[in-house]
């Protein structure tokens, strides 16, 4: 669906329902020079299972809007926006990696707002490596293809897609690679950039999931324990043999978390 926020539109994916304000909202966000296709399986499930879901495009990635934004705290200030133009009061934010960020400053900020938190690979700091930086500023395949070898445990390097006939890694390196000029760079330098997530993790106030893969080279789990300290009574999953995308890599014990949690 499309969503006018007055001089600007994002686009979310409603999970093949139409949105209903009336039931638990919950927000998709996704990661660095992604867009909403990552989460399809997750909202599909959600949306088919008594919630209202909005899995957005961030503004400049897929069919929202752009430019992209600068700062993890500009891209919360326009979730907050969207959520008040689409009338809802209170919903649980559901982010990975870079989208976690976002969500976890929103939820830091803005407490009222945020109903549960859940959040997938997601680190204190989140820096990046200058090689990668370097190629997404060039707009080179390159980046893409770094993000895809780093984000991918071994079994997501060689196949492992649960989709017969679909390739994982080279999904991937599509979908990055196709993101408008300048986006992957952007959204990399907001990431290496943003200090605040444990002063937000800490004004936390609403039950919150951290879901972690345990063979995840670019936020190791071990990178998310200050936030998970600094959060009262905040969960843990870690999945045994998952990377860094594992809303592809394991989608069905993703969903299964979400479904226990929002």
């Amino acid at each position: 669906m499309q969503i006018n926020l007055g001089t600007t539109s994002a686009f979310a994916a409603t999970g093949g329902r139409a949105f209903d304000k009336t039931l638990p909202a919950v927000l998709l966000i996704h990661g660095a020079g992604m867009d909403r296709t990552v989460w399809s399986l997750q909202a599909r499930y959600l949306a088919h299972h008594g919630r209202a879901v909005l899995a957005l495009d961030l503004p400049g990635h897929g069919r929202s809007a752009g430019p992209a934004l600068g700062t993890i705290a500009e891209m919360a200030d326009w979730l907050a926006a969207l959520l008040d133009k689409m009338e809802i009061s209170q919903a649980a934010l559901v982010g990975h990696s870079m989208g976690a960020l976002i969500a976890l400053d929103l939820a830091g900020r803005r407490p009222e707002r945020v109903r549960a938190l859940a959040l997938l690979g997601v680190a204190e700091r989140m820096p990046v490596h200058p090689d990668l930086q370097a190629a997404a500023e060039r707009n080179e395949v390159l980046a893409a293809e770094l993000v895809t070898a780093w984000g991918h445990a071994r079994r997501g390097q060689v196949g492992g897609h649960p989709a017969p006939g679909l390739w994982m890694a080279g999904g991937a390196v599509r979908l990055i690679d196709r993101a408008p000029d300048g986006v992957l760079a952007a959204d990399l330098a907001a990431c290496n950039a943003y200090d605040q997530a444990k002063a937000r993790a800490a004004a936390v106030r609403c039950p919150t999931l951290f879901l972690l893969g345990a063979a995840d080279r670019m936020t190791p789990p071990s990178k998310a324990k200050p936030l998970i300290d600094a959060i009262t009574g905040a969960r843990t999953i870690t999945l045994p043999t998952a990377g860094h995308m594992m809303m592809t890599e394991q989608p069905d014990a993703v969903t299964d978390a979400l479904r226990d949690f929002v």
